[in-house]
């Protein structure tokens, strides 16, 4: 199913003659309101420390519950990749970010209370005030350091975070 086909009534004036535009939009008849279907921002946090050890994150929810992961999530409203990134690693992590700095973006999908939702994920080197402390909030159910040369890709639950640790790990090691 394509996720248009989810959306019955304008958004704008609520008619039902809210009909397919093209491939990525919708158009109603009776107001002219077309919406685009857009991927949402999301953010990932690439977290080593000293010992050369990537922050690591176990999901404590679905989709991929318990699977690995890294710190990150969606974006909220007037909020820029990097304080969205730091304001998630603090939710998740209790971890205070310091420095942001953008790598790359992967395109992804999550399904979210049944809803497929359709992502564009914002990969950050984070640098933070400590790594001392680390505590498993928010959807976190553990946090921990790995060693590179120990990290699976495999073993991370979202395809964008799989290929993302691929890349990172590639990108590391050719330095």
């Amino acid at each position: 199913m394509h996720p248009l086909d989810l959306f019955k009534y304008c958004p704008k004036c609520g008619s039902t003659h809210f009909g397919i535009h093209n491939g990525k939009s919708k158009k109603c008849s009776d107001c002219g309101f077309t919406y685009y279907f857009n991927p949402s921002a999301a953010t990932v946090a690439f977290i080593l420390n000293e010992n050369d050890e990537l922050l690591v994150c176990r999901r404590g929810k679905e989709p991929a519950k318990g699977t690995l992961d890294l710190s990150g999530g969606f974006l909220d409203m007037y909020e820029t990749g990097e304080e969205g990134v730091a304001r998630e690693v603090k939710e998740e992590t209790g971890l205070d970010v310091v420095k942001a700095t953008y790598l790359f973006s992967l395109p992804n999908t999550y399904l979210y209370s049944g809803f497929l939702v359709h992502t564009l994920d914002l990969f950050f080197l984070c640098r933070v005030k400590s790594t001392k402390k680390i505590e498993a909030k928010d959807d976190v159910s553990d946090s921990f350091w790995i060693p590179l040369n120990q990290i699976h890709p495999e073993e991370f639950g979202l395809d964008s975070v799989r290929e993302g640790i691929t890349r990172f790990i590639q990108r590391h090691q050719n330095k």
